[in-house]
């Protein structure tokens, strides 16, 4: 794990000079400490994610584990082993039939070159590597913004759509109804341009008692 690529204290500072509510939270939980996988390409994350999507951290760290190593290593699978590998020894590894699915387009994807390299991924605009991400079958909009925050480190990604951050985010206004993408949206501009730290506060806001 590695800090990301811009200044956290400044990044910190900036939001919660814009937000009166946020820096309420900033204030309590203190220092922001997001760090990122910095060594993980883009198709080994999205494996990952793909493996981890709507599963517990243990559970999915144990069929990732066990995927690995049904390929004969701790590492994660490349992606001709991932095509010629069978249905029965994904499914075997904990795999649902549509998460291997999933592996295999993204597999076809990647010899395809149609998934960015690191390198590549580090020079394109996050819409743009959005995008391409999200050509492939199990990988949203969602997933491809936690790759751009937690493996990337880019600094204003606000993913509108995930609950942990509706969530932090009425707390912080003292609401129970949880924010509308739109609303998130909106309200998200006046921290551009770190909203990836703002959408961390938010999710530690849901910890605090």
């Amino acid at each position: 794990m590695a800090i990301p690529p811009y200044d956290l204290v400044a990044a910190t500072r900036h939001v919660s000079k814009k937000d009166r509510a946020l820096a309420r939270v900033i204030r309590e939980v203190g220092p922001c400490a997001l760090e990122i996988s910095s060594r993980q390409s883009p198709y080994q994350a999205l494996v990952e994610s793909i493996v981890y999507q709507q599963l517990s951290g243990r559970a999915a760290a144990t069929i990732y584990g066990r995927l690995c190593r049904s390929f004969g290593s701790s590492r994660c699978p490349k992606p001709q082993q991932v095509l010629e590998s069978s249905d029965e020894q994904l499914r075997g590894a904990g795999l649902s039939r549509s998460k291997a699915a999933a592996l295999r387009d993204l597999a076809t994807h990647a010899l395809a070159d149609r998934i960015p390299t690191r390198t590549q991924a580090l020079r394109l605009p996050d819409d743009e590597l959005i995008a391409r991400l999200t050509e492939v079958r199990g990988v949203g909009r969602w997933t491809a913004e936690m790759f751009l925050i937690f493996n990337l480190g880019r600094p204003d990604v606000l993913p509108v759509d995930d609950y942990g951050v509706r969530k932090g985010f009425a707390r912080t206004q003292g609401r129970e109804v949880l924010p509308r993408p739109k609303e998130l949206t909106d309200h998200g501009e006046r921290w551009r341009p770190f909203r990836s730290v703002a959408s961390w506060y938010l999710w530690r806001a849901c910890e605090l008692a």
